[in-house]
């Protein structure tokens, strides 16, 4: 066993943790050293979503104590940066296990620390909590969640008083005052006056907000049928209500899946990505006629549709879909109302389709383009305050309407993507119709995602090796056609092959490569911030000449990227 991880474990084993924690870390000491080394080889970290990992003891894990240590330190950076000032923070949860423990532990630590607590009573969604930090004239919030990864994870969000998830150089200097912060310093001695439950009153207000942003007085309603599963998470919470409330009356719920249950019992995963995740719905809507199913994640922040294709098929869209479509019809509906004038923004990010950058100049509205991650998002609408933002997405199934939160939103996209359905059928058609007609206008775009997991300190070790390869041996030429730009955005150099030009990116820097060929083609290879795996993003496009050809064309797009796939040996 590696003496430096054994004496780390060791630490452990004294009086300032519970006499549980020390048996738990006695038993992988005397009996488990790979475990163990897993648990003590480095520290949870923030990432692209905060801190996130399986839940044990040990520093690599999320506990009592490593959330103790983070909201310490984020207590001290607090009365730090807010000198003087009577401090206030909210506090959300999801259905996962111990996400409400856990949430107590966290106010606890605030409340130790005189800094006053809104906590939720029950589970939240999360863009719930990204609403309350303004609506309550918070400092900072936290929500207790793991998003759609499996039942052993749970995690920690920080957000800041804005609404936003923390970013460079805030998080690094978060990260600075954790580090600081012994075990045995963490106050979990609790001001039990200083914490505050709160519910309803926020729920009215978050329902109101989102039905201003994500409705537009459309025809039709009340005839679009609505098949919904909250896969077990905390929409269920919200959903319905808001979707009663925006008068949207024929909406069918799969029961199974009603109650949140951090199993996830009747899924391998709960996350909307995965069409196995929707199945029970998609046979709802097939028994009850559905026009569009919406799924999200145990946290409400992602969300996956459903359409019927033009013969009459349920069909999953990606992303990359969803979000050209709520951006498209966003402007639209800014443009009919007479306010678009060149002073607003649609955002996405550098790893989404390159569609919406076609469909927002046909509107004369900039794209701006930022890392993946909402903070980034977030980050632009901050620092673009002379400018108003429309509504922002990214590939993995997230999207934003208004600045009203700050964070990917799936309760507010529910109410933007039964919007388009029911316009479009109130209007003879439907949503895949008009998407197909977005791809005739523009170009058919087609992206795919491969995910390659490697788990553990070895795998960690795998993903940064072929990071290295990628750069240090760059592809030319990807099926046929040439590579003509390679964006580092680790060095933040994006370099012209063809002429050795080098034009520095302006974005922050990220693990993330991103080769351009000739024929627009793009592949984009980045390590997951928050799950052990590495991730490679594959776009195409085409010409669309008329509607009844999608279907080919979405053969010989798809043909393309598994050449691409086979050659890159992935």
């Amino acid at each position: 066993m590696n003496k430096e991880i054994l004496a780390k474990a060791q630490l452990w084993l004294s009086d300032t943790f519970d006499e549980t924690t020390r048996q738990e870390i006695q038993n992988l000491i005397d009996n488990y050293p790979e475990q163990l080394t897993d648990r003590f080889y480095k520290n949870m970290e923030f990432g692209t979503g905060g801190m996130r990992g399986i839940m044990g003891a040990g520093i690599n894990r999320i506990n009592k104590y490593t959330l103790g240590q983070a909201t310490q330190g984020l207590s001290n950076y607090l009365i730090k940066t807010f000198p003087n000032k009577d401090l206030k923070v909210a506090i959300a949860y999801d259905c996962r296990h111990n996400s409400n423990t856990f949430a107590k532990i966290v106010a606890d630590v605030f409340a130790a620390n005189n800094i006053k607590v809104f906590l939720f009573d029950e589970m939240r969604p999360t863009p719930e909590l990204s609403f309350a930090v303004r609506y309550l004239s918070c400092d900072a919030g936290i929500v207790l969640t793991a998003s759609h990864n499996p039942p052993e994870y749970n995690g920690y969000k920080v957000y800041w008083n804005d609404g936003a998830q923390i970013v460079p150089p805030q998080d690094h200097e978060i990260i600075a005052e954790v580090a600081k912060v012994a075990f045995s310093e963490i106050n979990f001695k609790s001001n039990e006056s200083l914490i505050e439950y709160v519910s309803l009153a926020i729920d009215e207000a978050f329902i109101d907000a989102s039905i201003k942003n994500g409705t537009f007085n459309t025809s039709g309603k009340e005839n679009l049928k609505v098949v919904f599963t909250s896969l077990h998470g905390t929409s269920i919470k919200i959903i319905p209500d808001c979707l009663a409330k925006a008068g949207y009356t024929n909406v069918f719920i799969v029961e199974e899946q009603r109650k949140p249950d951090g199993n996830f019992p009747t899924v391998e995963s709960p996350n909307p990505e995965e069409p196995a995740a929707l199945k029970m719905a998609l046979d709802l809507a097939d028994k009850v006629q559905g026009d569009i199913v919406i799924g999200t994640d145990p946290d409400s922040d992602r969300v996956g549709i459903a359409v019927r294709d033009l013969e009459g098929k349920m069909i999953l869209l990606n992303g990359n879909q969803a979000m050209s479509m709520m951006s498209d019809f966003l402007l639209k509906k800014w443009q009919e109302a007479g306010k678009l004038n060149g002073n607003q923004f649609i955002a996405s990010t550098i790893v989404s389709t390159n569609l919406v950058k076609e469909i927002t100049a046909s509107y004369g509205v900039e794209t701006k383009i930022g890392l993946t991650g909402f903070k980034w998002i977030a980050k632009m609408i901050r620092e673009n305050s002379h400018q108003e933002f429309i509504g922002g997405g990214e590939e993995s199934f997230g999207f934003m309407i208004g600045d009203f939160i700050r964070d990917k939103d799936a309760v507010t996209a529910t109410l933007l993507a039964c919007e388009i359905a029911a316009d479009a059928k109130s209007n003879g058609s439907s949503f895949y119709e008009e998407l197909l007609k977005l791809y005739q206008k523009h170009h058919f775009y087609k992206e795919h995602l491969i995910s390659i997991v490697k788990k553990g300190m070895d795998g960690a070790e795998k993903i940064a090796q072929m990071m290295v390869d990628l750069r240090e041996n760059p592809l030319t030429e990807i099926d046929g056609a040439k590579v003509i730009f390679i964006n580092d955005y680790q060095s933040s150099i994006k370099t012209n092959l063809l002429t050795g030009e080098k034009i520095t990116i302006d974005i922050p820097k990220s693990n993330v490569l991103i080769y351009e060929m000739e024929d627009g083609t793009s592949v984009a290879a980045r390590p997951s911030g928050t799950e052990p795996k590495i991730k490679f993003y594959f776009s195409v496009k085409s010409v669309l000449d008329t509607v009844k050809d999608a279907p080919i064309v979405e053969q010989t797009l798809d043909a393309k990227i598994q050449r691409i796939i086979k050659e890159l040996n992935l």
